[in-house]
């Protein structure tokens, strides 16, 4: 039906400011009201609390159009003529805009419907806009949530890949001379949820979110004005820019809701609706398709190079552990790093060697997953022109391609192709086939595979810009190389980062934010933290740690006058901390551990450190009940007055010419998690940082686990069971923790 026929039936009337103030949707937990003269949003008001998200009088939403061969910028201030409509039961309103004044506009309509049911403290906003079938709509922002109130000890959570957390947003927020920022993360890709939440510690808070089910490309943005005000809005691509169509109207209602709480609240409440979907039943780990040896590995080496510095390392380090390890294997490849993609073959050893060196070591019951990144292309590789590649490359508007420079030794750019492509779709599984059949690889690891990109080149022959294009084809390439791997051995596919959308596709996913220092500017503000894995941990196998304790290495395919004298030289033992923090949150936030840049000299000149690793590694494997298969519960607190530790940005290009960034940061002196096993159990687990023992109080809530107050403690090291380790008393535990310690801690009724 027409939607101002919606209207006329809901008892619709046109009305002026004057004629009612506002129309509001109520309920216990959320007030939101419009004003009734032009449809702005003039309120978003948490009842709980009493605190006005949203105050004053802010646009809803704003629209890109194309007419009549002109670009145009639309909003509610365009239109003449507005209107609005409740719904007999009270729980909806539906506004709508018309008459806009740019020539080639008169046939646009914008109707947005907001929806806020019972007692639910998340309302839905559906916007649909009718428009002269030739006009295009290149962007649609809603909604435009703008002046959002300041609260006090503010923190803004965003899901990007494993999580991060963002203290002093509006501070964020803000540039150099009072100029505002704008931050954006696109989905599917650097956004592993579609959500974000802006709220006060353990008081009210704002939930934005969209409940897409098909994973449309959309991006979610935080703004700031420079004087302190800030904002969120939601960014929708229409496909092709809904050309040749009367209406566009996403799938999907974006929500807006209130909390009270923190990240994990946020996450909670997204994981009652992620989990229901399609990604989540069908993920691999959740239907036992993922090739039995990842979720055995009990720690991942991440050594680059030829066969010799990577396989017997990896092997020495199995025989220590005693327990199964595997490597993820950069630089075999006859190529370049980050110049030379896709000429990966043959390996740079040559193929003799390299085949002889993988063999020898999955014969000792090392698995090695290759490096093989999903989407770039050397610009100045042979085969760029040979093959006639940027033909299939990714486009922008303009029609061209965006170079990408990540090598700074050489400032050789790639460029991204097209996952919309069979080009390019071909070209990568047919390598891969190569590099399964020829050397019986275990696994390939596609770089930048939880990424998606907007393309508009219109001979690829998928919808332009927005879409889910991008996951379609992942798809059909994910499927094809397992096809092609038949009759050889079922390989893992892991991806960079983490994304709901890849769930039914990668094994696992290398999830690098634990050691967030190594690669960020400190003075950025944000933490890392576990919000993915709060919401999926049990639909995923998350890996990864850039856990060094030496200088990086550096390819010896790229210009000798910039390599180090002394490759991998060991770091100074003050960094050791760094790397010791770096492990246990990979340990409590249910990761697979990894050490970056292992040498076999490294188990006597740092023979403590090492041993960390092998400790948290073996622990670990006895709960692998909850650190693998368990659900994410909330951390309890670690009542322990924070430490000074020296830190080091450091890693493959960061640091590496202006030499390191020393820095220090204030942080725990353990670090604990909890999580619930899939039969109920309940286990706590806490890891030292410190070189002396130390007791540590765990603060939580015990009826929050589903446990009465006076649970009893089971303590599990690495060497297993160890027996009681008292009781909970008023929601709080001390557990007594040697030097380097970590345990697990089961829970249960008295």
């Amino acid at each position: 039906m027409d939607p101002l026929g919606c209207l006329l039936l809901w008892g619709a009337t046109l009305v002026s400011a004057s004629a009612a103030e506002v129309v509001r949707l109520a309920n216990a937990r959320c007030e939101i009201a419009f004003d009734a003269g032009n449809g702005a949003l003039r309120a978003l008001v948490d009842r709980q609390s009493g605190h006005p998200f949203a105050t004053g009088a802010s646009a809803l939403w704003s629209v890109d159009a194309i007419l009549d061969g002109q670009v145009h910028t639309l909003g509610p201030a365009q239109a003449t003529r507005f209107e609005y409509a409740r719904s007999p039961d009270g729980g909806e309103v539906r506004l709508s805009w018309s008459g806009f004044t740019p020539a080639g506009a008169g046939g646009l309509r914008v109707e947005v419907r907001a929806r806020l049911a019972g007692d639910e403290p998340d309302s839905r906003w559906h916007i649909a806009i009718s428009k002269p079938r030739d006009a295009a709509l290149t962007q649609v922002r809603f909604p435009l949530l703008d002046g959002l109130a300041a609260q006090p000890e503010e923190f803004l959570a965003v899901p990007a890949w494993t999580g991060e957390l963002l203290a002093e947003p509006r501070k964020g927020l803000t540039a150099a001379k009072g100029k505002g920022r704008r931050l954006a993360w696109e989905y599917p890709g650097r956004l592993s949820l579609q959500c974000l939440a802006l709220y006060r510690r353990d008081g009210p808070g704002m939930y934005l979110a969209c409940e897409d089910a098909a994973a449309y490309r959309k991006t979610f943005v935080a703004r700031g004005d420079g004087e302190g005000g800030i904002g969120l809005e939601v960014e929708h691509l229409p496909e092709s820019g809904a050309r040749g169509e009367e209406r566009y109207a996403p799938a999907y209602p974006v929500v807006v809701g209130v909390f009270r709480g923190d990240w994990v609240t946020a996450a909670e409440r997204y994981r009652a609706w992620g989990t229901q979907q399609r990604w989540a039943r069908e993920s691999r780990l959740r239907r036992g398709e993922v090739p039995a040896w990842v979720p055995d590995t009990a720690l991942w080496v991440w050594n680059r190079g030829r066969s010799e510095g990577v396989l017997p390392p990896a092997g020495r380090l199995r025989r220590e552990l005693g327990l199964p390890v595997s490597v993820l294997w950069h630089w075999w490849h006859g190529c370049a790093y980050d110049t030379g993609f896709p000429e990966y073959l043959p390996p740079r050893e040559g193929a003799e060697s390299f085949g002889r060196a993988l063999a020898a070591a999955q014969a000792e019951g090392v698995r090695a997953m290759v490096y093989m990144n999903q989407r770039l292309w050397g610009l100045t590789t042979p085969s760029w022109t040979a093959e006639g590649a940027e033909r299939f490359a990714v486009k922008g508007a303009d029609g061209t391609y965006r170079k990408e420079v990540y090598n700074t030794f050489t400032g050789e750019a790639c460029v991204s192709m097209c996952m919309g492509t069979e080009f390019w779709r071909e070209k990568y599984a047919g390598l891969a086939e190569q590099v399964i059949r020829q050397f019986r690889v275990d696994g390939i690891y596609m770089d930048q595979a939880c990424t998606s990109l907007a393309c508009h080149d219109a001979s690829h022959g998928h919808p332009l810009g927005g879409g889910r294009f991008w996951m379609d084809g992942f798809r059909v390439l994910s499927t094809d190389i397992r096809q092609r791997a038949a009759g050889v051995r079922p390989p893992a596919l892991a991806g960079e980062g983490s994304g709901e959308a890849w769930l039914p596709y990668l094994d696992l996913m290398l999830s690098l934010q634990v050691s967030r220092e190594r690669y960020a500017a400190p003075a950025e503000g944000w933490e890392a933290i576990p919000f993915f894995p709060a919401v999926y941990h049990p639909y995923a196998v998350q890996f990864g740690n850039y856990s060094s304790l030496t200088m990086p290495p550096y390819d010896d395919l790229w210009p000798a006058a910039t390599a180090p004298k002394v490759p991998l030289a060991l770091l100074d033992r003050q960094y050791s901390r760094q790397f010791r923090v770096e492990q246990a949150r990979a340990l409590v936030w249910g990761q697979q551990p990894m050490l970056a840049n292992f040498r076999p000299n490294q188990l006597e000149e740092r023979a403590a450190e090492i041993a960390y690793v092998l400790r948290l590694a073996r622990l670990r494997r006895h709960g692998v009940d909850y650190l693998l298969h368990g659900e994410f519960l909330r951390p309890p607190e670690v009542l322990a007055a924070p430490v000074e530790t020296p830190m080091s940005r450091l890693s493959i290009y960061a640091g590496q010419k202006g030499g390191l960034t020393h820095f220090v940061k204030a942080l725990p002196p353990a670090y604990a998690g909890a999580w619930r096993a899939p039969d109920g159990r309940v286990a706590l687990v806490v890891a030292s940082v410190l070189t002396e023992p130390q007791d540590v109080v765990l603060a939580f809530d015990p009826a929050g686990y589903g446990l009465p107050p006076a649970a009893r403690a089971i303590r599990i090291d690495e060497s297993g069971r160890r027996g009681a380790a008292g009781e909970v008393r008023e929601g709080r535990l001390r557990v007594a923790l040697p030097a380097d310690g970590a345990c697990l801690i089961e829970l249960a009724a008295p």
